[in-house]
């Protein structure tokens, strides 16, 4: 057996790609559209051959998708948690469970998609203003 993807619905393709490409770093690997379906997919990973999230935008969508938390979460492992928090925060993305332990945080992407940072090694000493900030919402 091979893990292939992980398969999200989009609302925003801009708003999508500019999360997980401009603010995440992820690539696009490849990109289908099918008119006759009405929808696109795009094929996002951290490089190319490595494991995908397909971002799914049906053209006809209005209403956001509802958000099950038995989804749970996309996970990411980062060089550098605090600097990759703080990318995301001046990008407009709360950062809804700070790396206070200098290890694991918490965002969700513009479709409520819950995504874990972690840090990639030994977890980074506490530092300002992630150690005394507090959670907010639920992820």
């Amino acid at each position: 057996m091979e893990y292939l993807h992980t398969m999200i619905r989009v609302k925003d393709v801009d708003a999508a790609l500019d999360f997980f490409v401009d603010g995440l770093g992820l690539v696009e690997t490849r990109r289908k559209e099918v008119p006759k379906g009405r929808f696109t997919l795009i094929f996002l990973a951290t490089e190319p051959g490595a494991p995908e999230v397909e971002l799914t935008y049906n053209w006809d969508q209005e209403e956001p998708y509802s958000v099950g938390r038995n989804f749970g979460h996309l996970a990411y492992r980062v060089d550098n948690i605090y600097e990759m928090c703080q990318k995301l925060q001046d990008k407009g993305v709360t950062i809804l469970r700070p790396p206070r332990d200098g290890y694991m945080a918490f965002v969700r992407s513009p479709d409520q998609i819950s995504v874990e940072l972690l840090q990639k090694g030994e977890r980074l000493p506490p530092q300002e203003p992630w150690s005394s900030m507090e959670n907010t919402g639920t992820w």
